[in-house]
């Protein structure tokens, strides 16, 4: 990984305690990300994670399709 990428662990949901390689210079991350995940309640719907403002830690938000 280069200097740009960081590596975070998810808090929550289905991907609670994954590690994710997160690129620093994207503006997305901000938002969050929304990851595929087996455990998530939608079919065929990905599990959105966004990092927290107060503690930088990346928290499960909800499903979406």
């Amino acid at each position: 990984m280069d200097e740009s990428w960081t590596e975070v662990e998810l808090h929550g949901g289905p991907l609670d305690g994954e590690r994710i390689p997160v690129d620093t210079n994207d503006p997305e991350p901000e938002t969050g990300l929304p990851l595929v995940a087996d455990g998530c309640s939608i079919l065929g719907g990905r599990s959105w994670y966004a990092p927290d403002p107060a503690t930088g830690r990346w928290t499960w938000v909800g499903d979406t399709h």
